[in-house]
């Protein structure tokens, strides 16, 4: 689990952040949705350790980012995965190459122990056979699998993805969504997931932070999210009409 404690950013002597608190869960998906400029990238940010907040804790299972040194800091980081959002494959490696970066990097393993792991890693995103290839070879959609393979390699406790569909289609945008869900259930991982696609809102979104102007609006699930009363949410969630319309088709049906 990680929690975040009264966390408070500021910029240039703006605040963006306002004493934001939140727990995000191991083996769940914990999505941070809010509109642009409210606050969500900063948070996740902080999290990571990119900023430093004024003021609060960022505990992971209990350990304060805040408060550990530079070689504490170095430790953590082995345990956490990275989803950035345009994948940030290296164009002169191959598919296998790319999973293999963070092993070389961060392990002692040996040639044939990574290219062991790296093929694991590829083939629990059904990418097998893709070795060779070049990321400029692959669909958009097939170099998401390939960050997300490379974000596992380490065998990662906590798992971090900035707006993970962005650029991918429908089709293509819920695939990613199932992979990462099943991932985080499987390996037990505490994933959080900066987001603006309400289909990953709306179907995977087991622990949702709602950030507005820099505050913690709203906290719950995709099922509790259609029967909210926070005129902000769902203003946010709902705007698209087709939403709309399946929000009240589940309100209505819910009714006893």
């Amino acid at each position: 689990m990680i929690e975040v404690k009264d966390v408070t950013k500021s910029f240039d002597g703006k605040t963006i952040l306002h004493g934001v608190s939140a727990e995000f869960k191991t083996g769940k998906t914990n999505l941070i949705i809010g509109q642009s400029g409210s606050g969500k990238t900063v948070l996740m940010k902080s999290i990571v350790g990119l900023v430093r907040p004024e003021k609060g804790q960022i505990l992971f299972d209990g350990r304060d980012l805040l408060k550990m040194d530079t070689d504490q800091v170095k430790n953590l980081r082995k345990e956490i995965g990275m989803l950035f959002q345009g994948s940030a494959l290296f164009d002169s490696e191959t598919v296998l190459g790319n999973v293999s970066f963070p092993l070389r990097m961060f392990t002692a393993m040996t040639e044939a122990e990574i290219r062991d792991r790296a093929q694991f890693c590829l083939e629990r995103v059904n990418l097998k056979g893709a070795d060779s290839k070049y990321p400029s070879e692959i669909s958009g959609g097939m170099q998401k699998r390939v960050a997300i393979a490379r974000a596992i390699a380490l065998n990662p406790k906590y798992l971090f993805c900035d707006e993970p569909n962005s650029g991918l289609d429908p089709r293509t945008s819920i695939l990613i969504d199932e992979l990462l869900s099943d991932i985080t259930h499987e390996y037990n991982i505490t994933t959080i997931i900066n987001t603006h696609d309400m289909n990953s809102v709306l179907g995977i979104g087991e622990n949702i932070i709602f950030i507005k102007q820099g505050y913690r609006e709203w906290v719950g699930d995709m099922h509790q999210i259609y029967t909210t009363d926070n005129e902000a949410l769902n203003d946010f969630v709902f705007a698209n009409d087709l939403f709309q319309k399946v929000r009240a088709y589940v309100v209505q049906n819910e009714k006893p």
